[in-house]
């Protein structure tokens, strides 16, 4: 087997020092690190400087012994969150798409925008641009929307003021007066409808995942529009909410 050649040898030597820390049965301090890592004490402080101010590692003054830092219990959260999400939904997400043989896609809110953490895909034969770890905008995106309208009046107030409405199609909301009217809407409703705003000639039907005050994802239901009516629209509602339902009564 070929060897992978690796880029940032410093992010290994990075990655072993969080590793040497994570495992250390007694927090270790510099001399402790340089001791037990073939790395040179120069650069093993220069790395912890940066890991800590990075958050990901911290340093008790007293006792000068390093310890992994309050940002990897966030990552931990979000890991946590995520898997949760993905397995109290996946039952209900393959009855959807078994049921009405289109896309289903499901995703979280991550800085402000729509991260896919899971898509199955519809058994006909045109099959959609869209991939597991890809990002959409909140604004354009059905599963966007249905997470906007989650948002209290500051929060939504917030996003609105600080994110430019780029066009992706012609049919992207770009007045922010009428996409607040569309998150009313879809508040108003219980999901959110997207037709061509983030992908030309597909139309999405999105549901929000919140519960508690909290917002868990969105799931999606997306088809081509030549597939796609009024009576179609209405029966991804009502088979969208029956897993809405399901998925929120496991969360």
């Amino acid at each position: 087997m070929t060897e992978q050649k690796l880029y940032g040898t410093v992010l290994l030597k990075a990655a072993d020092i969080m590793d040497y820390i994570a495992q250390a049965t007694v927090a270790p301090t510099l001399a402790d690190l340089a001791e037990n890592l073939n790395i040179s004490k120069p650069t093993i402080l220069k790395i912890l400087r940066t890991l800590e101010y990075c958050d990901y590692i911290t340093m008790q003054e007293n006792d000068k012994r390093y310890y992994l830092g309050v940002k990897f219990l966030k990552y931990a959260d979000s890991v946590t969150s995520n898997n949760s999400l993905s397995l109290a939904a996946q039952a209900s997400l393959f009855e959807l798409r078994n049921d009405i043989e289109e896309t289903v896609n499901l995703g979280i809110l991550q800085s402000n925008s729509v991260i896919l953490i899971n898509k199955l895909e519809s058994p006909q034969s045109i099959k959609l641009v869209s991939t597991i770890g890809g990002k959409m905008n909140l604004y354009s995106s059905s599963l966007g929307k249905a997470m906007l309208a989650c948002f209290n009046e500051e929060q939504l107030a917030s996003y609105l003021n600080h994110t430019p409405l780029i066009p992706l199609t012609a049919n992207t909301i770009t007045d922010k007066g009428l996409l607040k009217a569309d998150i009313d809407l879809a508040r108003q409703k219980g999901y959110a409808l997207e037709k061509g705003e983030n992908e030309p000639d597909v139309i999405c039907v999105g549901f929000p995942l919140f519960k508690n005050n909290r917002i868990y994802g969105a799931f999606s239901i997306t088809a081509p529009a030549y597939r796609v009516n009024d009576e179609k629209i209405q029966r991804f509602v009502q088979a969208g909410k029956i897993a809405q339902s399901q998925i929120l009564s496991k969360l």
